[in-house]
């Protein structure tokens, strides 16, 4: 798309190919006005590294509330929820973040992590013994997000006749607040983001009356000490949303490079390093927002207190200056982990751990199951989800 001249967020290129766009911006405007976007891109690895680890000056302080997008109707449906993920860790600044990572990351802890690989491969195998069968599926709805989803309800407690009720609400919701939508389809994406936050809103009341052996019930304990009923409600919403779809378009991204590179099943020896180098080079994450709290000069550009700037981890993990031929994908890449797909400094992804091992694991034993796995042919041609910040399939058709 070496014609691009902006961040077209409804077109295709923008999350399928938009790689020369943004070698373009690193060489000649590495800080880039966008008009769709209404903000600044950061497009160079050390800049966007650099604003990650400035909090003060790069705030997230309402960087994820992107309402701003919705149609006034929209608005006065969603009312005070419009500004959902207001007290989101992700979406605050110190003292506030210190305060709810410190609560969120009781539940991550390596050991806890640790022992969700056997229940992730247990989950991951009953897929494959229902789907193997068949001869083959479309790997973005029939395998790839189901066992993500239901280790991600059941680590949060939700029972297991509502997981299906969660995942379509979760889409609902993602693409109501991270997604373009005209008017009419974000009043029906409204209405959905309302019922599932009535849903969890009363598995939290519930927990709070019936604790369980469950990150509900965790959090849920620290409202009034540490924690404020909305906290534990975003909280838990958000870690829903990385289930349900951030870890699997990551690995739907991932399977379709490695079959088209030709490196399936992925040797046990390359297993983490290529996990690492699909992030980087197919990232289900394009970037994060931040409002700049102070005029800020770079490369002879002068971004202006109060602006709003997206650091754009896409091109960042594509820059030559840090990737020696980015564009090429080498498992074995020393250097593959320095994306910055799972975020940087303090607002590194607090779930990064389980969300790795996720990937590790689905890799692994699809592997396993599947050695012949390949793109099915005649099928339609690949497409990508429109988003604003995320990078993810509509469907992809295999076979083995």
């Amino acid at each position: 798309m070496i014609t691009a001249e902006d961040f077209d967020v409804g077109a295709a290129w923008h999350v399928a190919a938009p790689y020369d766009f943004l070698r373009r911006l690193r060489h000649e405007r590495p800080v880039f006005r966008s008009e769709h976007l209404d903000a600044y891109v950061l497009t160079r690895y050390e800049d966007v590294r650099a604003a990650y680890g400035d909090p003060r000056r790069f705030s997230s302080e309402g960087s994820l509330t992107i309402s701003r997008s919705l149609a006034e109707e929209t608005r006065r449906v969603l009312g005070e929820h419009g500004s959902f993920l207001s007290s989101f860790v992700a979406n605050v600044d110190p003292p506030a973040h210190t305060r709810l990572r410190r609560s969120v990351s009781r539940a991550f802890t390596p050991r806890a992590v640790a022992a969700m690989e056997r229940r992730l491969r247990d989950l991951n195998e009953e897929v494959l013994d229902r789907v193997a069968p068949h001869g083959g599926a479309d790997l973005v709805a029939e395998i790839a997000h189901v066992p993500s989803a239901r280790l991600t309800a059941r680590f949060i407690g939700v029972p297991e006749r509502d997981e299906d009720f969660v995942r379509e609400h979760v889409r609902d919701w993602f693409q109501l607040f991270l997604s373009p939508q005209p008017p009419e389809r974000q009043l029906v994406l409204a209405e959905s983001f309302l019922a599932y936050l009535d849903y969890v809103d009363r598995l939290v009341a519930a927990r709070a009356a019936g604790p369980r052996d469950d990150f509900v019930s965790l959090m849920t304990s620290l409202i009034g000490t540490e924690l404020s009923h909305r906290e534990v409600v975003e909280l838990i919403s958000t870690i829903l949303l990385g289930g349900n779809d951030t870890v699997p378009n990551q690995l739907g991204n991932s399977v379709l490079r490695l079959l088209r590179e030709g490196v399936w099943p992925v040797p046990p020896e390359l297993l983490r390093t290529a996990v690492e180098e699909c992030m980087r080079i197919d990232g289900a994450s394009l970037g994060s927002f931040r409002y700049v709290t102070a005029d800020v000069e770079m490369h002879g550009v002068t971004i202006p207190a109060g602006a709003l700037c997206m650091l754009s981890t896409d091109s960042a993990a594509h820059d030559e200056d840090v990737f020696d031929a980015p564009e090429e994908f080498r498992p074995a890449r020393h250097n593959a982990d320095a994306h910055m797909t799972l975020g940087y400094g303090i607002h590194f992804c607090v779930g990064a751990a389980l969300a790795r091992l996720q990937l590790r694991t689905a890799l692994e034993v699809l592997g396993e199951r599947l050695p012949r796995l390949r793109l099915a042919p005649g099928a339609p041609p690949v497409a990508y989800r429109t988003s604003i910040v995320g990078r993810g399939l509509t469907a992809l058709e295999v076979e083995w």
